[in-house]
């Protein structure tokens, strides 16, 4: 039978030089992952949840397991849905779904459907895949009524590694990604591995239940981002490199604040520009590239080489 450190799946996620990379996750991360969500947002059995991510995009592991594992609908969304807000809320409407999860960037598409209102059997909304901006957070409570959380976490963590429940009326500027799920650790480092003090800015490092196996076939990558746990006496114990700038606050929620590297975001899927130069190069008629992401519109952030 299976055990806790027996691979669950692996996902591939994009690398700088050019080759993706396959990220190894295990049994254990999966299993603490929906014993968290069963705490922190729990479904019932009457909950309908809408399953719309691709599953090569690592929140569909979410989408599909915690549902199933208390009883609740899982509605697959049909294709169009996935690109057309006109589809997904039709979708919604359809079945009465309860809970969406949703990239920030259709988030803001879907804001602008004038058939929102009809969306009133949600009860909660999951943000996760890119960060959650003030003014979307704002726009989302002025038209719809259900809870809004703002999730956070590397595939290289098992989905999600911090939730925040985002407030009505709240003062702050910056949506924070909140504190870590159960069994995680979360550190906010200078350059020489040293914790920094509340508020300041550093790069963030998880530890815990969530974390992968490494890189598949990749040794050399693994021991990069896959480093030695600093502040851990147990024994093979290791912390992921983010490359993401975080900060602490002082109520002990995480500001995520950017990226250490040239690492992007479009509509949530994790992109290097390099990746891409790199096959771009490969074509006898470019000499030199560089690939930019650019959002002409709001929201619309597209990549341009």
């Amino acid at each position: 039978g299976a055990t806790a450190d027996n691979l669950a799946y692996v996902i591939y996620t994009s690398g700088s030089t050019g080759t993706s990379k396959g990220v190894m996750i295990p049994h254990r991360a999966v299993c603490n992952l929906m014993d968290w969500t069963q705490t922190a947002v729990p479904l019932t059995g009457d909950d309908r949840v809408l399953q719309r991510s691709s599953c090569s995009f690592d929140v569909s592991v979410w989408e599909f397991f915690a549902p199933l594992l208390v009883g609740a609908e899982l509605i697959m969304a049909a294709p169009d849905s996935q690109v057309e807000p006109s589809q997904l809320v039709e979708s919604i409407v359809a079945h009465r779904v309860t809970i969406l999860q949703v990239v920030p960037s259709v988030l803001t598409q879907l804001l602008d459907e004038p058939n929102l209102p009809r969306c009133d059997s949600l009860r909660r909304v999951l943000s996760a895949g890119e960060a959650l901006s003030h003014d979307l957070q704002e726009r989302f409570f002025e038209r719809l009524s259900a809870s809004l959380y703002n999730l956070y976490g590397p595939t290289e963590t098992c989905v999600y590694s911090a939730g925040w429940m985002c407030q009505r009326m709240t003062r702050e500027r910056v949506v924070p990604i909140g504190r870590p799920i159960a069994n995680t650790q979360m550190y906010v480092l200078d350059a020489g591995m040293q914790p920094v003090p509340i508020g300041v800015v550093g790069e963030l490092f998880i530890g815990g239940a969530g974390l992968a196996r490494g890189y598949i076939n990749r040794a050399d990558l693994t021991a990069e981002r896959f480093v030695r746990h600093p502040f851990s006496d147990a024994s093979g114990a290791r912390l992921y490199r983010t490359g993401d700038r975080v900060r602490y606050r002082g109520d002990g929620n995480l500001e995520f604040l950017g990226r250490v590297d040239h690492q992007v975001k479009i509509r949530g899927v994790r992109v290097e520009p390099g990746e891409i130069e790199t096959a771009l190069r490969r074509h006898s008629g470019v000499r030199e590239v560089v690939v930019v992401a650019r959002e002409d519109g709001p929201g619309d952030r597209r990549l341009v080489a």
